[in-house]
């Protein structure tokens, strides 16, 4: 069953294949039971799935491990929208992890190769030097995900658009997935 938000999404997000993607806050539950809230890169999404890639040995992987469960929002002040998602969490195909990393841009490519501890704790004199080596010996189109490129899905269970008005009260349409994979759909305030 297509789940009934996917036609007004595909209006508020570009399409899958669009480079410039979306930032989402998202949310996790750190093991000592604290929402953990950071940035990432919403990589693509389906009628059933939402994802992002990011380094398997980053907080938020550890903690998606610890407690598959996860939120995220991302809001369109200018617009009057806000979407926000909640689910669970599991690993994506490594098909999928391969295609979203083709589709990034060179510098981000660079980055999944670059960006660990050791690398930003370094002085940045030193961190540019690295990183204009790395680039001279791996030229535009030649990278492949390195070992450490992960991949999340969301598989939402509730999907909420916030429509804001200047000249009305704003609403929510939410949308509740229920055991049976039918969606429930309530209008709230704002």
């Amino acid at each position: 069953m297509t789940a009934p938000y996917l036609e007004e999404l595909a209006e508020w997000l570009p399409a899958n294949d669009v480079p410039a993607r979306p930032l989402i806050a998202l949310s996790t539950i750190s093991a000592d039971g604290y929402p953990d809230t950071r940035h990432v890169l919403l990589s693509e999404y389906t009628d059933e799935l939402f994802s992002f890639h990011t380094d398997s040995r980053s907080r938020k992987i550890a903690e998606l491990a610890f407690a598959p469960r996860a939120s995220f929002a991302v809001a369109w002040p200018e617009l009057g929208r806000q979407l926000m998602v909640v689910g669970d969490a599991e690993a994506v195909t490594e098909e999928e992890a391969q295609r979203v990393y083709q589709r990034r841009s060179y510098y981000l490519q660079v980055l999944a190769w670059l960006n660990d501890a050791e690398y930003a704790a370094l002085p940045l004199a030193e961190r540019l030097r690295i990183w204009a080596e790395f680039e001279a010996e791996h030229p535009f189109g030649t990278l492949t995900p390195p070992p450490t490129w992960a991949g999340t899905a969301i598989r939402p269970r509730r999907v909420a658009l916030w429509h804001g008005r200047s000249d009305a009260a704003s609403r929510r349409t939410e949308y509740t997935r229920a055991d049976d994979g039918t969606w429930l759909t309530t209008i709230l305030p704002g």
